[in-house]
């Protein structure tokens, strides 16, 4: 196998998947990255049904939707060192590649697999290349959810979103922690720390969550 983790019986298709849309290229990934989205999304959400025979649709959507994330794919696009093997235009340098350029590439590897080798094969690199992030999907999902749940209270009959208040940071650039506050129309919530503010909010979120189920007690 090549670094990608699949020996392509059709190597164009393998070059188009690597090829960023900054080249100009007549032919690009975008449509393998369109695919390999939808592909995907089938083995994902397959896999996770398989996985928690005990969960509801709620908790398998929010497991699913933290999976295929752009941050998920992106960590698991520079595991695989799919930004040092892309053919890019100028201006693009692999190491400065954002996330959405890197989940992209992911998708249209996926992609471009499913059309060369079949499901089977799409469905062994994803469960490879993602194999740690299946096992954490559903917890991670589970925190996600908290701020979905936040938001559909906080707007029910028509009131307003949650705000997420930072209230405090601490730490230097390599170990930072961050405070932060739910706040619905003007009501405040125990605040809750984080390693990233996205962490801190999911966890403030999870805090207001508790008090208004106590209080709906």
């Amino acid at each position: 196998m090549n670094e990608i983790g699949h020996i392509f019986k059709d190597a164009e298709l393998e070059t188009r998947a690597l090829t960023h849309a900054s080249t100009g290229a007549a032919t690009d990934n975008e449509r393998l990255e369109f695919l390999g989205d939808t592909v995907l999304d089938l083995i994902a959400a397959e896999e996770l049904f398989r996985m928690h025979p005990g969960h509801d649709e709620g908790r398998l959507t929010a497991a699913k939707a933290w999976l295929v994330s752009r941050e998920t794919l992106a960590e698991a696009a520079r595991k695989i060192g799919l930004a040092e093997q892309a053919i890019f235009g100028r201006g693009m340098a692999p190491e400065r590649a954002p996330r959405s350029v890197l989940a992209n590439l992911y998708e249209a590897v996926l992609g471009a697999i499913y059309l060369d080798s079949g499901l089977e094969a799409a469905r062994a690199w994803t469960l490879r290349t993602l194999h740690d992030a299946f096992s954490r999907a559903a917890h991670a999902g589970e925190e996600l959810n908290h701020k979905q749940r936040l938001q559909e209270y906080a707007q029910a009959d028509g009131g307003v979103p949650p705000h997420y208040k930072l209230m405090r940071e601490r730490g230097d650039a390599h170990c930072r922690a961050f405070l932060v506050e739910a706040q619905i129309d003007g009501t405040s919530y125990p605040s809750a720390w984080g390693r990233t503010r996205k962490e801190a909010e999911r966890y403030a979120a999870m805090e207001a969550l508790q008090v208004i189920e106590d209080q709906a007690k």
